[in-house]
């Protein structure tokens, strides 16, 4: 099954499976024994600021939302040439050195797909900039050497264009896999032009298919048929800038005349073409009609009969996923209780028996899991089912089966106490890739063949820093209900717990999305190899622990995902790890506004604040690209009731206190972010401004929501943050 909708929250760029959750309680083991001295941080978050008597209003800083205008770009320019002198120094060049010779190595995992024997490739280095997408053979992949075919080289075509292309992914027809949809960004926003390629030819298509800029998706129906949601003009995008139409697109016709299949609402999240198998090996069509982020309506499209092309709505749960197919079952992920099923299981049901009947017969337990437990990605072969399962935020790999009516799965043999990942799997193939990784130990890329579960080692990183030297550790604290909430610290063997090593503490906690145990040459190499000490929280909102643990701090329960940080960074000073002076924090995205309500509400526990892609104004977030989506995550600014006032009194931007005391905070964002409004990031600092409070602010033209559109890019972005913290701290 092929299902793809907007990226899943804020954290990522790609297009995946869509993600579905609701309301739901906590989680996790009690600690009836809470600290009574422990700050409450609810009360503390209570207080907005009221700062309309100093002339400062909303109203003052809107100019600084018009993304390209002289005005806004004159300011940014001014604050990234004040900012510039004071983080470009020594350590900078020295970290961005040893980073731009790690992203550049010919030494990465060159990740593969594989479909009709063959295994495609998108690489970048510093010969290719811009990358190249290529190919190999299955077996020269398997060597120390494989031969690269090129397909693409984007840096070729942008030159010749005249455009900083940024290659954003390929979408093949199936078997063949010859005619395919080359995705490119202009600078890396999520929004992209869709252009018909011939990866045989190498060339794209004379008068072949052609999708102007713009946010959506497509999937084929056969060589001449297109299903297609973009910007087809005016009243045709949700308030949340994706599409509202699904149309059928013939080829040799115009996009004005393809078929329209299914209209949503403009107050939806958006309307997405996806496609699946049936018994016979033919495509059928699925379109996805994202209500919120949360809850979803998908509908079967008949291509035959007299009911053809009118939608089937399946009758699923609306906080559910279609995670994929395996034979005739149709997989379903739960995010709310269905069918004597439980939040978190994965299930399956019959496609055949929905396809003859409209209904829904047996519904299968896949895997439900335990209370610290969570199914991390699911991956499928024409053999079995593969799943990567969380087991106390580790994790491991299992493959699944159906026979006789029931799933049973064992346990596959892959390394422990880190990150096990289904990687690329196609479901008309028995191979698999998986990756293992840790916070010490390199990524590794397994090749499984699933007709005999044999297992060989494809690839593996080198050591980019001395882990030799280091150790991980998980810990766990008791937040402020008494909910247990594990960390991770990573820091060299000789550390001392004296309160003085200089430690940066990451977060994002938001849109169920688990930050599990990774190898990062940017931690090890630029921060702890350098003495410093790094942690990541694995507080609520994330999917650590499944569907409640996200649930748990939606909207109006938000507060408990910010007590959940605060909490692991008191402890961290209570174990003597560190100390007010040398603790810093650094969060991306939704982890930026985790960084403005820390900045906003305990400047007094940190000496640095890295705060990236941030959303920081609540009070018109919704206002602002695609933040009308996000809804179902933060709540609606615009309820007279109780979660607009919530909203504005934790609302970074709000709650800066002209009369506060606060470190002084490194601000970056991109104006290609075509995802979180780079005006959050600009407003902030517009209002540190005002307030006459220092700030650092790097604002990168091109990149989009990733911050960096190249590997030179993602290096600078990287030492700059580095090099930040080095000096905040030491």
């Amino acid at each position: 099954m092929t299902i793809s909708k907007l990226s899943a929250g804020l954290l990522l760029g790609t297009a995946l499976i869509l993600t579905a959750c609701g309301d739901g309680a906590n989680t996790g083991d009690k600690n009836p024994n809470v600290k009574e001295t422990m700050t409450n941080h609810t009360a503390r978050a209570s207080k907005a600021i009221d700062y309309t008597d100093a002339g400062k209003t909303d109203a003052d800083h809107i100019w600084l939302e018009e993304v390209e205008s002289d005005e806004a770009l004159a300011k940014v320019k001014a604050w990234n040439t004040a900012s510039e002198p004071r983080m470009r120094g020594e350590t900078y060049k020295a970290i961005k050195s040893d980073l731009l010779s790690i992203y550049n190595s010919p030494e990465k995992i060159p990740y593969v797909s594989y479909r009709n024997g063959e295994a495609f490739n998108f690489w970048q280095d510093d010969k290719n900039v811009k990358g190249i997408w290529r190919k190999t053979t299955l077996d020269s992949y398997s060597t120390d050497a494989p031969q690269w075919e090129t397909i693409l080289d984007v840096d070729k075509l942008a030159e010749s264009e005249g455009k900083n292309w940024v290659y954003k992914g390929s979408n093949c027809l199936a078997p063949d896999y010859i005619r395919c949809l080359v995705s490119l960004s202009n600078g890396g926003k999520d929004a992209i032009e869709r252009r018909e390629f011939n990866s045989q030819t190498k060339a794209f298509v004379k008068d072949g298919f052609f999708l102007s800029e713009s946010k959506g998706g497509t999937a084929w129906l056969d060589k001449d048929n297109l299903l297609v949601g973009v910007d087809f003009g005016p009243g045709t995008m949700t308030d949340s800038g994706y599409p509202m139409i699904v149309k059928l697109w013939q080829r040799g016709t115009d996009l004005a005349d393809a078929r329209e299949i299914m209209r949503g609402e403009k107050a939806d999240v958006g309307v997405w073409p996806a496609s699946f198998e049936n018994a016979a090996g033919e495509e059928e069509v699925i379109i996805i009609r994202s209500k919120t982020f949360y809850t979803s309506d998908y509908f079967w499209v008949p291509r035959t009969g007299e009911n053809a092309f009118n939608p089937v709505q399946v009758p699923i749960p609306d906080k559910s996923n279609m995670s994929g197919q395996f034979g005739d079952q149709i997989l379903v992920s739960l995010q709310e209780d269905w069918r004597g099923h439980e939040t978190g299981a994965l299930v399956s049901f019959s496609a055949a028996d929905f396809m003859d009947s409209g209904k829904i017969g047996t519904v299968n337990e896949v895997f439900k899991p335990g209370p610290r437990q969570s199914v991390n990605n699911v991956g499928i072969t024409k053999d079995t089912v593969l799943i990567s399962i969380s087991e106390n935020v580790s994790s491991g790999a299992y493959a699944f089966n159906f026979t006789g009516g029931k799933w049973a799965g064992k346990k596959l043999n892959f390394p422990e106490n880190g990150t096990v990942s289904i990687g690329s799997t196609n479901h008309k193939e028995s191979v698999a890739f998986i990756n293992t990784e840790s916070f010490l130990q390199p990524d590794t890329l397994w090749s499984l063949d699933t007709s005999d579960m044999s297992v060989d080692k494809a690839r593996s990183l080198p050591n980019w820093f001395d882990a030799d030297n280091m150790v991980a550790e998980q810990f766990e604290v008791a937040s402020t209900d008494g909910t247990m909430i594990p960390y991770y610290m990573m820091r060299r063997k000789d550390t001392k717990m004296d309160g003085k090593n200089p430690t940066l503490l990451y977060g994002y906690g938001g849109f169920e999305i688990s930050i599990n145990p990774a190898y990062s040459s940017s931690v090890g190499k630029a921060w702890v190899e350098r003495g410093g000490v790094y942690v990541s929280a694995n507080m609520r909102g994330g999917g650590e622990f499944g569907p409640k643990w996200h649930q748990a701090g939606l909207k109006t329960k938000r507060q408990i995902i910010y007590d959940d940080f605060i909490s692991v960074a008191e402890d961290l000073i209570d174990r003597k790890v560190t100390s007010p002076k040398h603790l810093g924090t650094h969060g991306r995205s939704n982890g930026g506004l985790l960084m403005g309500v820390m900045f906003t509400q305990r400047p007094d526990l940190f000496n640095a604040v890295a705060i990236g892609v941030p959303l920081l104004d609540m009070n018109r977030y919704d206002k602002l690209l695609a933040g009308a989506s996000w809804v179902g995550e933060y709540g609606d600014p615009d309820d007279d009731g109780v979660e607009g006032a919530f909203i504005r009194n934790l609302s970074p931007y709000h709650n800066i206190d002209p009369n506060g005391t606060y470190p002084v905070p490194y601000i970056y964002t991109s104006t290609k972010d075509d995802r979180v409004h780079p005006a959050h990031a600009r407003k902030f600092a517009q209002r540190l401004e005002d307030y006459g409070f220092d700030f650092l602010y790097y604002e990168n033209i091109d990149g989009g929501h990733a911050g960096g559109a190249n590997l030179e890019e993602l290096a600078r972005r990287d030492a700059l943050i580095y090099a930040y913290f080095h000096e905040a701290l030491k």
